[in-house]
C-alpha cells in the first residue's frame, strides 16, 4: 500500500492511496479530500496507511459517529488540558454515543440529534433515576457541535447537521450570598476547624476553591497587606496538577486586615504542624494542607464545607463556591466600583462581573438616585437662603 497527496486548490488537498486487492492482485484506488495545511494532509495520509496496516480502516461512507468522535479525541487531547480532555471524553462515551454512536457519520441527521437531546433529558441518567440536567446536554451539544464541525473540515461532512439543533435553556440557578452578620456567624462556626482559612479565604477575598487550594506562602505579602494569585489546582484522574487561573491572567489583590491577622497566626500553627510531622515549612509550602501535609483537592473543601454546615442547622444551607459570591456582594453593595470588584475576582471582563451580580444593582441604583437627590436638594436649599438673605 502506497498514498500521495495532491494539490485541489488553495487549501483544499486530495490524498490518494493506493491499494492492491490480496484475492485478484489488481490494484485501485481511494480518494479522501481534506481541507487545511499541506503538513496536515501528510499525516493524515500517514494516519489512513496506519490504519489499512493495522486492519482497522474503515470507508468514510462506513464510519459511524461513534468511531469518528474516538478519531476525534485522539486529535483534540494535544490540545486540551488533561481534565477538558477527561471531560470531552465522559460526555462522548458516557452521554453522547449511548445515543448516537451507531448512526452512520453521513446519515446523522438534525433530527435525531435533537431527539436525542430530549432522551438525555428525560432518561438519560446511566443509574436509570431519570434524566441528565440541561446543562450537560448543552454541553453535549458543545462538543458534539465542534467535533462535527472537524467533520466537516475533514471533508467528511459536507455541513454540520448540529449546528441549526438548538440546545436546551439553562434556568440560571440563584446564588446565595450572606449578610455581614451571617458572614460572622459562619467564621465563628468554622473557626475551630481546619477550613476556617479557606473558608476566610472565600469570604473575604473571593478565591475560588482551586486557587485557595494552589495557594502559597510565597504569594502572600502579609506586610505589605497584598496576595498574588497566580495558580489554580484542578483535579484530574491522575490526581491534582497546577494550572494557570480560569481567566488565563494573574492578579493581585488587597488584604483586609483581618485576613492579614489571621494568616499570621496561621501560619505559625501549620510551622509547628508541619515540624512535628518532620516536614521544614518553607516560602513554596501550600497555604492550605491536609492533616498529613499533602495538598488536598479543591472538591475536598465543597465537601468538608457542606458536612461542617450541616452541623450548625441556624446558618443558611450554602456552597462553598458562594462565599465568593458574597464577598462580591458586599463589594458592590458598599459602594466599590465594578472595575474594582472584577478584578479582585479575576473575571476576564468587566461584563462578566455586571452580569452575574446584575441582582445587586437596583439597589445600588437606587442609592445613587437617593444621593443624587440628597445633593441637588441641598444645593437648592442653599440658593433659597442666599436670596432670601
Amino acid at each position: 500500500m502506497k498514498g500521495h497527496i495532491r494539490e485541489r486548490s488553495t487549501g483544499r488537498w486530495a490524498i490518494v492511496l493506493d491499494l492492491r486487492d490480496p484475492g485478484t492482485g489488481m490494484r485501485r484506488r481511494k480518494w479522501h479530500s481534506l481541507r487545511g495545511t499541506k503538513r496536515d494532509s501528510q499525516n493524515e495520509c500517514h494516519r489512513l496507511l496506519a490504519e489499512m496496516n493495522a486492519g482497522s480502516y474503515i470507508e468514510p461512507s462506513k464510519v459511524t459517529l461513534g468511531q469518528f468522535l474516538e478519531r476525534w479525541l485522539e486529535h483534540q487531547k494535544p490540545l486540551l488540558s488533561p481534565r477538558s480532555a477527561e471531560r470531552y471524553s465522559d460526555l462522548v462515551r458516557k452521554n453522547i454515543v449511548p445515543f448516537l454512536g451507531a448512526v452512520p457519520l453521513t446519515q446523522l441527521q438534525p433530527m435525531q440529534i435533537s431527539a436525542a437531546y430530549s432522551k438525555a433529558l428525560e432518561s438519560g441518567r446511566r443509574d436509570g433515576a431519570g434524566g441528565l440536567s440541561a446543562s450537560t446536554v448543552r454541553y453535549m451539544h458543545a462538543v458534539l457541535h465542534r467535533a462535527l464541525g472537524q467533520a466537516v473540515l475533514w471533508n467528511m461532512l459536507q455541513r454540520n447537521p448540529a449546528h441549526v439543533v438548538k440546545a436546551p435553556k439553562i434556568e440560571r440557578r440563584q446564588m446565595k450570598a450572606l449578610d455581614e452578620s451571617q458572614m460572622a456567624d459562619l467564621l465563628a462556626r468554622f473557626r475551630p476547624t481546619r477550613m476556617f482559612v479557606p473558608v476566610l479565604l472565600g469570604a473575604m477575598c473571593g478565591l475560588r476553591r482551586g486557587e485557595i487550594a494552589a495557594l502559597r506562602w510565597k504569594s502572600i505579602d502579609l506586610a505589605g497587606a497584598r496576595m498574588a494569585i497566580t495558580e489554580s489546582a484542578e483535579q484530574t484522574s491522575a490526581g491534582v496538577r497546577m494550572k494557570e487561573t480560569k481567566s488565563g491572567h494573574g492578579r493581585a489583590i488587597a488584604l483586609p486586615s483581618i485576613v492579614v491577622e489571621e494568616l499570621r497566626r496561621y501560619r505559625l500553627r501549620q510551622v509547628q504542624e508541619l515540624l512535628r510531622l518532620g516536614v521544614h515549612a518553607a516560602d513554596d509550602t501550600l497555604v492550605v494542607l491536609r492533616e498529613d501535609g499533602e495538598s488536598l483537592q479543591p472538591s475536598t473543601l465543597s465537601h468538608r464545607f457542606v458536612e461542617l454546615l450541616a452541623a450548625s442547622p441556624e446558618l443558611p444551607r450554602i456552597r462553598f463556591h458562594d462565599l465568593r459570591h458574597s464577598h462580591a456582594t458586599h463589594l458592590l453593595t458598599s459602594g466599590v466600583h465594578p472595575k474594582v470588584a472584577q478584578e479582585r475576582l479575576g473575571h476576564s471582563t468587566i461584563g462578566i462581573t455586571l452580569d452575574l451580580y446584575s441582582h445587586v444593582l437596583p439597589g445600588m441604583q437606587e442609592d445613587a438616585a437617593a444621593k443624587v437627590d440628597a445633593g441637588i436638594r441641598a444645593a437648592i436649599e442653599r440658593g433659597a437662603k442666599k436670596g432670601v438673605g
